[in-house]
């Protein structure tokens, strides 16, 4: 709950896009050291780690510009400039971009996805961090003991106590991290065909935290029927993970 961490100059760096470059940079680094592991090309995953990091940016502001539509219309500047956007839009763009590039390079697809996608939840612990700091994606009002009171000049309602539903939300993500990374430790030792199982997961396990935590938040974020836009996405995705689990887990047999 803090938008101003510190000024270098005249220059004011924001808790926001100081958390969203911090988990960027750690999934590289993570990124870079289990390709090195898996055999994998190290240079590439950093080409991709970038390529998918500057589409995944743009496709989560679009898809945030599309269910803030409405907004968007009425004030165009401040819906492009504020730190409004949906995961689920730079997932599909951070998933597509790097299937172009390994198509052009000649590349498999699913090792290097299975070797970037724990850094990838590790960097969403970290941006729903920078949504803490930044009062986005707030919970419901609460009584609880860890309800917490932001300050006005967050974008989350000030002076009621609400649910940290992004600290839950940083929670999941680095716990599904530390899962997706065992689990990819195991499945090479194991020295079997194992391409896409930890995608799969990832994708099962996101798709059902984020569908969870929305009964929790209260800010707006569109709807679908009595769902909110990223839980009728998470049913999708979490299909689509199922299916590819079953599929990869049986090629690996």
């Amino acid at each position: 709950m803090k938008t101003d961490l510190f000024k270098i100059g005249g220059l004011t760096v924001h808790g926001y896009g100081f958390m969203i470059a911090l988990g960027f940079i750690l999934a590289m680094i993570l990124g870079e050291y289990r390709a090195k592991k898996l055999g994998l090309k190290d240079e590439s995953v950093i080409d991709i780690a970038i390529i998918a990091g500057l589409t995944g940016f743009a496709g989560a502001k679009l898809l945030f510009i599309i269910v803030e539509f409405d907004s968007f219309i009425k004030n165009p500047k401040e819906v492009l400039g504020s730190s409004g956007f949906v995961v689920y839009g730079g997932l599909i763009a951070g998933f597509l971009s790097p299937l172009i590039y390994t198509r052009i390079k000649k590349l498999s697809f699913l090792p290097y996805i299975d070797c970037a996608v724990p850094g990838v939840a590790f960097a969403q612990g970290c941006g729903r961090i920078g949504c803490f700091l930044a009062g986005c994606c707030y919970g419901k009002e609460t009584s609880a003991w860890y309800g917490v009171t932001f300050p006005a000049d967050c974008l989350a309602p000030a002076g009621v106590s609400l649910i940290p539903t992004q600290l839950f939300s940083a929670a999941g993500d680095f716990i599904f991290a530390i899962i997706l990374f065992i689990l990819q430790r195991t499945l090479y030792k194991k020295k079997k065909k194992t391409s896409g199982i930890v995608t799969a997961v990832y994708l099962m396990l996101y798709a059902v935290g984020r569908f969870l935590i929305e009964f929790l938040r209260n800010d707006p974020r569109g709807a679908v029927g009595v769902l909110s836009t990223s839980q009728f996405i998470a049913i999708f995705m979490f299909a689509a993970g199922a299916v590819m689990l079953s599929r990869f887990v049986k090629n690996s047999n």
